[in-house]
């Protein structure tokens, strides 16, 4: 179902299946709207020329970044939502850390709502955008180079499955 909305998506925006628009696209909006991860896309425009790692990492960062940003500002409006659970251990440990604590803004189910409740604190905004970067670029690295030394034959073999 995620990947027919995906598809939609882009079909709507007329984004190319494969290409730097395309990843910035899935990395903006996996960090704000769907659950969805977008090391895929990313891998995807790799394995499809080599010369894009940079710039696919570089465009992925930004994008799940920004998308972390809009996060963090829903959750500075939030206030009145978040107001009984002020108490819980996150927010201790969110104050006590601050604006680092964005580090961990690139782990799945709980770095969206991180970057929200660090809205919701008020941490300073720059810092915690920088560090959200710093996060999700590593994130990027590491996983998009895993994948490539993934022999090609077992990509063939997943695509063969789903297919």
């Amino acid at each position: 179902m995620i990947e027919s909305a995906i598809r939609w998506l882009m079909s709507v925006l007329a984004v190319p299946d494969v290409g730097l628009t395309s990843v910035f696209i899935i990395s903006f909006v996996s960090a704000t709207l769907l659950p969805m991860g977008s090391e895929p896309a990313v891998f995807a425009v790799v394995k499809a020329n080599s010369a894009l790692l940079w710039p696919a990492i570089l465009v992925a960062t930004a994008g799940n970044t920004l998308g972390g940003a809009v996060d963090y500002w829903m959750g500075y409006g939030a206030k009145q939502t978040f107001a009984r659970e002020r108490a819980t251990h996150w927010f201790g440990w969110l104050e006590r850390f601050g604006a680092r604590a964005m580090l961990l803004a690139w782990l799945p189910g709980v770095g969206d709502p991180l970057c929200t409740v660090g809205g919701w604190l008020k941490l300073p905004f720059w810092p915690c955008v920088l560090y959200m970067a710093v996060g999700k670029f590593l994130r990027y690295v590491t996983i998009t180079s895993l994948l490539l030394y993934v022999p090609d034959g077992f990509w063939h073999r997943v695509a063969s499955w789903i297919t």
